[in-house]
């Protein structure tokens, strides 16, 4: 095996104490439906055991009508169809019960969510006697979106080559089984495994010439709970179907696509469905034929309904043709803008996947005004786990504390709980089809993500779109215990590290929420200007006097005008604006003084300086584990932070002396500002 298992290397675990009663035993498989889900989970739970306390397990399958509560020890694995007791289908319990460990639940992905349950509370050395536990996932959709395309590249990919495609052909081996457990341990339960913008051979994907071996992959993720989708073109009927058009309302394109789904679902019965990026960045779309985008999505998800299908639609909508002279026109608005309209009028199986800012996964954006705006639509809440705009996994920035941010945010869309994470589970207004989507930041490296401490977003994301209450640090320290040997040092130094990352990597970066300073094309590096005189619609809009962009109701582009109260009127006032968000809503001048009594000027240049420092101190404390972890581990990330050590100190001298030379002001330190 030429690559890494990650956090299910199943390190061995010295002096477990509860290991007796894990000795010798059995694994009971309480059902009379042995499917590969269940074959999956015993495999996997054998496999642990044997790893981490070197424990051989015998495997007993028993009906459900046996007398299984007869044993004395053991785990039993029971799949109870009969009394509902609010597993609420991949939920499950696990008690302990004399000397067995019961794992019950009504369906079998709840039997293997809670094997993987088990496992990784004795990966990370706690106790299992005395265990009562019942799990439920928050939201019903936890979705990878991976950017792949058919000739092995990945759109922003910083790990290496596709494990999907190679050639215009599938890739089906070891690893995709693989992928599929390291997904599913974390309670990820669904992915699409092409690039939303589909060109090229991407567009026959939906054909008989790889429907035969998609089956093949389709039923290797449905051993582990995971549907497949995939990206389609909306414009499908004419570059693969012969027709002149693909208007959403034309009788021809509607059948084409309802055979087009026929066809797939026969080949592909647990088919998921397709996620759709629709005029948007030169995509086709429903826009051509002046239809709205709830003709698009309702006219594929009526050819989806039969067989359960979902269609998801991409709400990254905007205009890229905008002129930088144009203060008025804002990027920002445009996703509201485009939907706010159509809120009630998709179909009950059409959910709009919405991403957490109004721009593009910067650094620091705040909350799409969607979620508190629609309320009669599905929505799912997309990240980015591949580090586009954070690093590029070169960098490390542990993004899950960005997310919790996200969730946490109350909207005020209703009274009595609305915030993001109520939203998007669906609780707020009782839908089924919510959930989270992550950009994936996987590929053929051999740590999967390039830099081995940014797998930790990959888990971190399943983990946190299965229960959006765990903390920031909960999540890290899970995935460290798993990751690493058990040794006290090693783990609060990787803890440390990873949750300083995202501050550290904002403070060299972009200040109080502007963005973008950035080069163009390939993303990583600063270029203050890179995008300020070009169609993207993403300045900071600085001069001698200042920057920021007016975005209040009062005096700028009205974007704020998109929440509802408090936050407008919060966000309105820069006194009241928190000001990591500053000059995303404001122009700010540099004299201005922040709430610590510095100006804004001195701020930008205190950040870019603390921001090399703290790098600095990041490096020390992976230098003082050297030995403590295994070498190949110590020298990839090494050398990876040689790189952000590079990067930071760039950033820094980029951007103070950019600010230097448009404000004329000094560092009251006496810095060197070039």
């Amino acid at each position: 095996m030429n690559y890494s298992q990650c956090w299910l290397n199943y390190n061995p675990i010295d002096n477990y104490e509860d290991r007796d009663m894990l000795s010798d035993i059995g694994i009971c498989i309480a059902t009379n439906q042995i499917s590969t889900i269940i074959e999956n989970a015993v495999s996997e739970l054998s496999y642990a055991l044997k790893r981490m306390l070197n424990i051989n397990c015998n495997k007993e399958y028993m009906t459900e009508d046996d007398q299984y509560e007869e044993l004395k020890s053991g785990i039993i694995l029971r799949l109870n169809t009969k009394d509902k007791s609010g597993y609420n289908n991949e939920g499950y319990s696990i008690k302990h019960i004399d000397k067995t460990v019961r794992i019950e639940a009504e369906t079998e992905s709840g039997i293997l969510y809670g094997c993987f349950d088990l496992i990784r509370r004795i990966a990370q050395g706690e106790l299992i006697r005395g265990i009562d536990i019942m799990e439920k996932p928050k939201n019903n959709i936890r979705i990878l979106n991976h950017w792949d395309n058919m000739d092995g590249s990945i759109e922003r990919g910083y790990s290496g080559k596709s494990f999907f495609f190679k050639n215009d052909e599938l890739i089906i081996n070891e690893r995709t089984r693989d992928y599929a457990r390291l997904i599913s341990s974390v309670g990820i339960n669904a992915t699409v495994i092409n690039n939303v913008n589909v060109h090229g051979a991407a567009s026959d994907l939906i054909t008989d010439r790889y429907l035969d071996k998609l089956r093949i992959m389709a039923d290797i993720f449905a051993g582990y709970n995971i549907r497949l989708f995939l990206s389609a073109n909306f414009a499908a009927p004419i570059e693969i179907g012969g027709l002149t058009v693909s208007d959403p309302l034309d009788k021809d394109v509607i059948d084409w696509w309802k055979k087009c789904v026929k066809n797939i679902y026969d080949k592909i019965p647990n088919f998921g469905g397709f996620l759709i990026k629709a005029d948007s960045e030169g995509r086709p779309g429903p826009f051509t034929y002046g239809r709205t985008h709830a003709d698009g999505a309702n006219m594929l998800a009526r050819a989806l309904k039969p067989y359960g299908g979902l269609l998801i639609w991409r709400c990254f909508v905007y205009n890229c043709q905008q002129d930088w002279r144009d203060y008025k026109t804002d990027r920002a608005r445009a996703a509201y803008d485009n939907f706010i309209g159509l809120d009630g009028k998709f179909d009950d199986n059409v959910i709009l996947q919405i991403k957490n800012g109004p721009m593009d996964f910067q650094v620091r954006e705040p909350v799409s005004t969607l979620f508190g705006g629609l309320k009669k639509t599905n929505m799912i809440l997309e990240v980015q786990a591949a580090q586009e705009y954070t690093g590029q996994q070169r960098d490390v920035c542990y993004l899950i504390p960005m997310w919790k941010e996200i969730l946490e945010f109350e909207t005020y869309s209703k009274h009595g709980g609305s915030r993001v994470a109520d939203i998007v589970s669906g609780r707020t207004y009782n839908q089924i089809n919510c959930g989270l989507a992550a950009v994936s930041n996987t590929g053929n490296d051999y740590n999967w993500t390039g830099h081995d401490l940014v797998a930790s977003n990959l888990y971190g994301f399943g983990r946190l779109s299965w229960d959006t209450e765990l903390s920031s640090e909960e999540i890290a320290r899970e995935w460290a215990v798993q990751t690493f040997p058990h040794n006290g040092k090693v783990i609060k130094a990787v803890l440390d590290i990873l949750m300083k990352s995202w501050p550290v990597y904002e403070k060299y970066t972009s200040p109080l929420g502007i963005g973008w300073m950035i080069n163009p094309h390939n993303h990583y590096g600063p270029n203050v200007d890179g995008y300020e005189y070009d169609r993207w619609g993403t300045y900071h809009r600085a001069d001698r006097y200042g920057l920021g962009v007016d975005r209040t109701v009062k005096s700028g582009t009205g974007y704020i005008g998109q929440y509802n109260e408090p936050n407008a009127s919060m966000y309105e006032n820069k006194e009241s604006c928190p000001e990591e968000l500053l000059l995303f809503f404001h122009y700010i001048r540099y004299d201005y003084r922040l709430k610590n009594g510095k100006t804004l000027i001195q701020h930008i240049y205190d950040t870019h300086f603390e921001g090399v420092e703290d790098v600095e101190e990041m490096i020390k404390s992976w230098e003082s584990l050297q030995g403590l972890i295994p070498d190949d581990i110590y020298e990839r990330v090494r050398k990876r932070f040689d790189i952000q050590y590079r990067n930071a100190n760039e950033w820094r001298d980029v951007v103070n002396t950019y600010f230097y030379r448009k404000s004329g002001i000094n560092d009251e330190k006496g810095r060197k500002i070039y």
